[in-house]
């Protein structure tokens, strides 16, 4: 029911109580002039119950006005009293509704009921909403992305690059590496491949080490010598390397991993590999290449990220509807997990409202106090004005018996 509606019942209502005291005034005006011409017995009674009727009337008629206006516009001393007492309505009204309806006896109940994770696994689960939900979180990511300030951004990239790089050690880094891989013994498979190319290499090119060894060889050298020693050393350097590639315990290996093992321990110890490498770091991000870094990094992710958020079947909306999908499955299915999110969701809100209760009763006191005094006095008039109409009826009726009551015993028993 609107305001309008309210009115017009309203306007029904006092009509309706006000011509029922008018009706005892015409009867008590009609029986006053009856007794008078004519005294018969029961124009009393009649009289008597219409003159309390009416003072029963006009009584209930102060009070129901007295709340909400000054009747007649007369100042009367504790009349008009929603106006008047708006303010003390207002904090009263506030911490009624804190003690009775917040209290943690009365929010606990309904605070257990909470079921979030279930709801929000039956809304994710549609595909509709899902797609509604990516949609809206790509235009809020793509809104602040467009709105951020590019060199801000790239500043603050190349501050965070320098701050790391002034603590990076690239020679401890790269000592650790290689201890890592030796470790691991992934080195081992370097080795193997680095002795098959070398085998096959020497193979392939006979002719080379011929060449060679015909120049270096004695001018009275036979020729037949020189090939036979060519063949010799491509014959046993094919021979070597395949050896050491077969052979995983073989003794180059293990030679070869001694000295990488020191090379390591030399990178990470020494200072002059420390000078070395802190040069080609500091040559590498001078200010103006890491500014100039900074800049194409941010250009590069910033492009990427808007055209994925752009683009309808992107792969990071499928990712993420594909995420969602599964989250909703999981929230419907995991029982623990529902527990995990109702029960943070039960104790975070129940803190919360229990820390916040008088910031509710503060905003009803403010609210009402900010309110117009005659403003509210039509509020609430029309809220509970048509009720406070029967309290003037009643008061009609019931005067006007406890009114006859009266002159009953006075005739009967006095």
């Amino acid at each position: 029911m609107n305001d309008a509606e309210k009115k017009i019942q309203l306007r029904k209502y006092k009509l309706f109580a006000t011509g029922l005291f008018v009706l005892m005034v015409v009867i008590f005006v009609v029986t006053t002039i009856l007794e008078k011409r004519h005294p018969a017995h029961w124009i009393g009674y009649i009289r008597a119950f219409s003159e309390a009727a009416m003072v029963g009337a006009l009584a209930d008629w102060f009070a129901v006005t007295a709340l909400f206006n000054y009747p007649l516009g007369l100042k009367i001393p504790h009349t008009n009293l929603i106006e008047n007492s708006k303010d003390r309505i207002g904090d009263n009204l506030g911490n009624f509704v804190v003690s009775n309806f917040l209290s943690p006896s009365n929010i606990r109940p309904y605070i257990q009921k909470l079921k979030i994770s279930h709801f929000v696994g039956e809304w994710l689960s549609k595909e509709r909403n899902q797609q509604n939900l990516v949609k809206e979180m790509s235009n809020i990511v793509l809104d602040i992305l467009n709105k951020l300030d590019n060199s801000a951004v790239v500043k603050f990239i190349g501050n965070k690059a320098k701050e790391m790089s002034d603590d990076l050690e690239i020679n401890q880094i790269l000592g650790s590496g290689i201890e890592y891989v030796l470790d691991k013994n992934d080195h081992q498979r370097m080795i193997t491949s680095l002795s098959k190319q070398i085998k096959d290499y020497v193979l392939q090119h006979q002719e080379i080490v011929k060449n060679r060894v015909k120049k270096e060889s004695f001018f009275l050298i036979p020729k037949f010598v020189d090939d036979t020693i060519a063949e010799k050393i491509t014959t046993g350097l094919s021979s070597f390397f395949e050896e050491v590639e077969k052979d995983q315990h073989h003794s180059l290996r293990n030679e070869i991993t001694q000295k990488l093992y020191a090379f390591s321990h030399e990178i990470q110890t020494e200072e002059k590999w420390a000078e070395e490498f802190r040069g080609i770091k500091n040559d590498f991000l001078k200010e103006e290449k890491i500014n100039q870094y900074s800049k194409d990094i941010w250009e590069s992710i910033k492009k990427s990220l808007s055209k994925e958020l752009e683009d309808e079947d992107s792969a990071l909306k499928k990712y993420l509807q594909k995420n969602l999908t599964e989250l909703a499955e999981n929230l419907k299915s995991d029982e623990k997990l529902q527990y995990k999110i109702d029960h943070w969701v039960r104790v975070t809100a129940y803190k919360y409202i229990l820390r916040n209760t008088h910031q509710f009763g503060d905003l009803i006191s403010s609210t009402v106090g900010n309110w117009q005094g005659k403003e509210l006095s039509k509020k609430l008039e029309l809220e509970v004005g048509k009720d406070l109409q029967f309290i003037r009826v009643n008061g009609t009726l019931v005067g006007g018996l406890v009114g006859l009551i009266i002159y009953t015993i006075s005739n009967f028993f006095i």
